[in-house]
């Protein structure tokens, strides 16, 4: 059985402030866990105005204290943005406050622009440093070992799973070599999802934290009760896509009629391109897509991205998601390998 996950991108919206973004996250989550969504993951932006999860492990905490059962994690965290220490603080305080509940995926890009990145402290070549911050992080959340001088209290012993986040071969290549789970942002850049989900299948070591490959596949999924409304309500995310490409960081806007008359040609083909792998569509078509990418990618686990304006709406996207999802468990033929549990 193929899980299902959320990524929140934690909207600010034309009538929604970043404290409404933050609370609508919260209370996506509190559904999500009684919908049986396995994860709900939230990533690091800076300096973009309709992005409310810059602190990140902050977000997550009000997130987490909103719900009991399910797992709350950053999808990603931008390790060269960060010295290994701060983070292994963060993340092992929120396993302290929410044991069992905490995943922590990092990423290798600044999640920036270059003059943000300056503002961070931080330098492109950070990003060099990457395999080692990893393994600096990892020992952090290992139990104190005799003779070790430097501490990230109160995160040792606390075992935060890790996952490494790609869009490239790169990713793949590193979760294989350090035997951690891997997640392909595909949701964005879905051009090498096949080629990184075989090089890292094929090259996976065992590792303490994981015994065999564990894949996870993000998806762009609106569903509405018709293929029509759903289409209108992904307005929404094309004209965020579009409003990049013009280099304009606006708001999240609410969906329109007719997305021809906002996009150019050059900007749809662009975005067609980033978005190619979306599933737009009624329940019907949903369930359809998503039977289509697990048998295509053989995931063990999708990670939803469903950007909608409306929270109601973007909730009633979420539960048709869900109730595809279960739609298709019941279709898995008797004797097939449940996904194997990473915590």
């Amino acid at each position: 059985m193929t899980a299902l996950s959320i990524l929140d991108l934690v909207r600010v919206t034309e009538t929604t402030d970043a404290r409404g973004a933050i609370d609508n996250a919260r209370d996506l989550a509190r559904h999500a866990e009684n919908w049986g969504y396995q994860r709900f993951w939230v990533a690091e932006h800076h300096n973009m105005a309709g992005i409310a999860s810059a602190a990140t492990s902050i977000v997550l905490s009000h997130i987490a204290a909103g719900t009991s059962t399910i797992r709350v994690g950053a999808g990603g965290i931008m390790l060269p943005n960060h010295a290994p220490i701060i983070i292994a603080e963060q993340f092992g305080t929120l396993a302290r406050l929410y044991p069992g509940r905490i995943d922590l995926g990092l990423g290798r890009a600044p999640g920036t622009d270059q003059l943000t990145v300056r503002a961070l402290r931080r330098t492109l070549t950070d990003a060099d440093d990457f395999p080692r911050d990893v393994l600096e992080l990892q020992a952090y959340f290992q139990p104190v070992q005799p003779g070790q001088r430097v501490q990230a209290v109160p995160a040792a012993g606390t075992d935060v799973p890790l996952w490494i986040l790609g869009s490239s071969t790169y990713g793949a290549q590193l979760a294989a070599e350090f035997g951690l789970p891997y997640a392909f942002a595909s949701h964005f850049a879905p051009d090498l999802l096949l080629p990184a989900l075989q090089i890292y299948r094929a090259r996976f070591k065992p590792s303490a934290q994981l015994a065999r490959p564990h894949t996870m596949v993000g998806v762009n999924i609106v569903a509405a009760e018709t293929d029509a409304a759903a289409r209108r309500l992904a307005t929404t995310q094309q004209m965020s896509f579009a409003n990049i490409f013009r280099g304009a960081r606006t708001l999240s806007q609410p969906p329109i009629d007719d997305i021809e008359t906002y996009w150019t040609p050059i900007e749809k083909a662009q975005a067609g391109g980033m978005l190619a792998r979306s599933i737009v569509g009624s329940p019907e078509t949903v369930r359809d897509g998503l039977r289509a990418l697990i048998a295509e990618t053989g995931a063990d686990e999708l990670m939803i991205v469903s950007d909608v304006y409306d929270h109601r709406e973007r909730l009633r996207s979420f539960e048709l998601i869900a109730a595809a999802g279960s739609e298709l468990a019941t279709e898995r033929a008797p004797g097939t390998r449940h996904a194997e549990s990473i915590v």
